[in-house]
């Protein structure tokens, strides 16, 4: 369960487009699954600049609380508003509706130090 046309980080971040335009992050099933039922998201406003490795937000779930990293560094252009209400499509769908937010690449070379579903399957399998 994890897509081939995603980048990933080691945090269990997802990725998705080519750097061209904004991306979009979130995280990735193994996350969900570790994480539990997600019930809060706490995510930054449009237009918050961020760096690599900087949080992005919270995650809350029934066992835990989660910081969320950038996996790159740009600007948010949007953020999923529908995750204000319901949460949980996190756990249902966490390469599609549950996205988190979408960065603008302060550049678009950066997704390529980002892991590949392989690099990524390697560190879930270990």
């Amino acid at each position: 369960m994890i897509p081939e046309d995603l980048r990933y980080t080691a945090e269990h971040e997802w990725v998705a487009g080519d750097g061209s335009g904004p991306v979009r992050v979130g995280i990735t099933h193994f996350a969900q699954d570790a994480l539990g039922d997600i019930v809060f998201v706490d995510l930054p406003e449009e237009g918050t600049v961020v760096q690599a490795g900087d949080s992005l937000g919270e995650i809350e779930s029934t066992k835990s609380v989660s910081e969320i990293y950038a996996p790159i560094a740009g600007t948010v252009v949007a953020k999923n508003a529908t995750l204000t209400d319901t949460p949980e499509i996190i756990n249902g769908e966490p390469y599609a509706a549950g996205w988190l937010v979408e960065i603008t690449p302060a550049d678009p070379a950066s997704l390529d130090s980002l892991l590949d579903a392989a690099a990524y399957r390697a560190i879930t399998e270990s």
